[in-house]
């Protein structure tokens, strides 16, 4: 008679259970790749509706970018899940808690030293993570973002980078798992509410202090320079009332020409930053470029006009800034981040409370080859990072799509501001700066866009400019 998995033991049920599932979303993610690489490979000329926003050459550049990252992410991807199922199979997770026993025995702390074995046990586990991926992160910055052209750094500067994310990483990370561990151990039967209260005063601290403190350990932030730009984007905070403070620009020229913008800080200390990449008149990159004799516009082979290829600009006018950040002042009005924030505890709520449930069942342990001990640190890792998986994938794509009717609407708020026409333009050239393909795949769009595409903005926007 042949068996079935509900003939084994419980805790190999959950062990194969946790492998199955990790394999079928990879497949699924596979898949969903799979379709958008054939839409990369088959559209091959600029669709007749980008006809007028988009040169063929910008157009080949963009499809050729995002099909190496695609096939990059595949291989990245194959490896990552290969190498979680041979640490599972193997043992891997139980031998390095062990490794990091004997680490810690060597100087005199003892099994009833946890935390301690627990703090050696994350520097290992992450020090691992960070090796393993470097190869591929090594690849994907100097191969596949040099032969694109953004990747603006040096072998050197990207080693000593890496070190210091590992090290900073560390000086949190370690902390915060410490008194995490002492509050669940300490905690008693409501240890739970501790916790999460302990996890939402941890993120919004590091929330508050990190573009202050830890971003300019990496890049250089310098302030706004008093002129028409600060004096527009300080009125129009001024208009929606946006408690505006003090307004940065981060170098981040110095490290990708992708370009980016943001906001932080709680109550009536908001800060605005801008990377030098998205103003034309600050981005270095376009400091040896020089202006292009007007050509006649060319036709295609069916006599329709399309735009023509030229060197241009990096970044966005002031005009165009301005729309793009009445569209990241629209998330704040609209109370796009205090709805974020809610969900992001209500969830973190939630897991710890059946986290707080779990934690007892031994059978969870040892389905991961813990016999002799219930390590907390192990329990947090195997119910948030294991048994939480399916409801992780379904939470994160709920997410995505809020996070894409969020954007629709702040683009709305843009265009009640008068900035429609503006934030055409932006959207326009931000995905000519990014190399982002305007044609996706409906159902990888649906799975993994947190934006919505080019195209439904553009359409969404009223079709307000088409230069």
């Amino acid at each position: 008679m042949v068996g079935t998995i509900f003939d084994l033991p419980v805790e190999l049920q959950i062990f194969y259970a946790v492998l199955g599932f990790s394999w079928t979303v990879y497949l699924w993610e596979a898949y969903l790749s799979y379709r958008q690489r054939r839409i990369y490979r088959s559209t091959t000329h600029v669709p007749h509706e980008l006809g007028k926003i988009m040169d063929s050459a910008t157009f080949e550049k963009s499809r050729l970018y995002q099909l190496d990252k695609s096939n990059f992410s595949f291989w990245s991807g194959l490896y990552s899940e290969i190498e979680g199922t041979m640490i599972l199979l193997l043992g891997g997770i139980p031998f390095l808690w062990a490794f990091a026993g004997s680490v810690t025995n060597r100087f005199g702390f003892g099994s009833e030293y946890e935390i301690t074995q627990s703090l050696v046990f994350l520097t290992l586990a992450t020090l691992f993570s960070a090796l393993t991926g470097l190869p591929w992160s090594l690849y994907n910055t100097f191969v596949i973002e040099e032969k694109h052209g953004f990747n603006q750094q040096t072998l050197g500067f990207f080693l000593r980078d890496a070190v210091k994310k590992f090290v900073v990483t560390q000086c949190i990370l370690l902390p915060v798992t410490s008194l995490l561990l002492y509050i669940i151990k300490i905690g008693g039967d409501y240890f739970f509410i501790y916790a999460w209260l302990f996890t939402l005063a941890v993120s919004l601290i590091l929330v508050t202090i990190y573009a202050d403190y830890i971003a300019p350990l990496f890049d250089k932030f310098t302030v706004l320079p008093e002129g028409n730009l600060k004096t527009d984007i300080e009125a129009m905070a001024k208009s929606i009332n946006f408690p505006l403070t003090k307004i940065y620009v981060v170098e981040g020229s110095k490290r990708s020409s992708h370009s980016n913008a943001y906001f932080y800080g709680f109550f009536k200390n908001k800060r605005i930053v801008l990377f030098d990449t998205l103003l034309e008149d600050f981005s270095p990159l376009n400091k040896n470029i020089e202006p292009q004799p007007d050509q006649p516009e060319s036709e295609d082979t069916n006599g329709e006009p399309k735009a023509r290829p030229k060197i241009k600009k990096q970044g966005c006018n002031n005009s165009e800034i301005l729309a793009v950040l009445g569209h990241e002042l629209g998330h704040w009005k609209l109370g796009h981040t205090i709805k974020n924030i809610i969900i992001s505890q209500m969830n973190s709520f939630l897991c710890f409370f059946l986290f707080a449930a779990l934690i007892g069942r031994k059978e969870l342990f040892e389905a991961f080859g813990f016999n002799a001990s219930q390590p907390t640190l192990i329990g947090l890792m195997i119910i948030f990072q294991f048994i939480f998986s399916p409801y992780n994938e379904l939470l994160s794509f709920c997410l995505t799509v809020l996070s894409r009717r969020f954007e629709f609407q702040a683009d709305e708020f843009a265009l009640r501001m008068g900035k429609a026409s503006e934030l055409y333009s932006a959207l326009i050239k931000l995905n000519k700066d990014n190399l982002g393909f305007p044609v996706a795949d409906w159902l990888f769009s649906m799975w993994h866009y947190s934006h919505p595409p080019l195209l439904e903005r553009l359409r969404a926007l009223g079709n307000e400019k088409q230069d």
